[in-house]
């Protein structure tokens, strides 16, 4: 079985999490750490439970998304992961700290794409991933059926969606995404989002008024 352990970080209260197998391999998903007290405290956690880091995935790649990216892959030397379409936000993640006031001098290069519909093993353990643009143009959900949840990163929240006025977002796109990638999800699947607390397809389905 694949477990979740979630840390909030930065000043977008991003939330960045592991996926840890029975055998302590780990992948690091969106690490938002900004400042080195964040990079300490995951590192602790990763140390405290002799966890094994294996690569970094994101979900898409806003500036809160991969500001603890590089300390990572220099750390770990572990190899990063975006969907290709998502390679005009990375590259543009230090103009976009410029006009937000944060230091991000320069985007750290992915080492490997992952493209939608791929099956992406960590041990003997699958995950799903299925391409939602609209937030932005690469943005992707990995699901796994076996434990009933997914990571939605940016796409879907407890009562609200993510922004579609940033550089590549696009609302209708981002609307079909939730209703054609996630919406088509079990009711029961819960979802791990990259702001706030979790919620289920279901409650969305029935509760939030972006999609009613």
């Amino acid at each position: 079985m694949l477990h979740l352990k979630g840390f909030t970080f930065n000043a977008f209260q991003e939330n960045t999490y592991l996926i840890i197998n029975d055998k302590k391999q780990c992948w690091i998903v969106d690490p938002g750490m900004y400042d080195s007290n964040e990079t300490i405290a995951l590192d602790q956690y990763i140390a405290a439970q002799g966890l094994q880091p294996v690569a970094i995935i994101n979900t898409h790649c806003h500036l809160d998304h991969i500001f603890g990216v590089q300390a990572l892959k220099d750390r770990y030397k572990i190899p990063f992961g975006i969907h290709q379409k998502d390679l005009p936000v990375l590259k543009g993640a230090p103009t976009s700290a410029m006009i937000f006031g944060f230091e991000l001098m320069t985007a750290p290069e992915p080492d490997f794409f992952i493209a939608e519909n791929e099956a992406l093993k960590l041990g003997d353990e699958v995950v799903e991933v299925r391409l939602a643009p609209g937030h932005s143009p690469g943005s992707i959900v990995f699901w796994y059926p076996e434990g009933g949840w997914c990571l939605g990163g940016d796409v879907l929240f407890n009562g609200s969606i993510g922004r579609s006025d940033l550089p590549g977002g696009n609302f209708d796109t981002l609307i079909n995404s939730i209703r054609t990638q996630l919406f088509t999800l079990p009711p029961e699947t819960v979802v791990h989002s990259g702001h706030g607390p979790a919620t289920t397809i279901g409650q969305e389905i029935q509760y939030n008024p972006f999609l009613q």
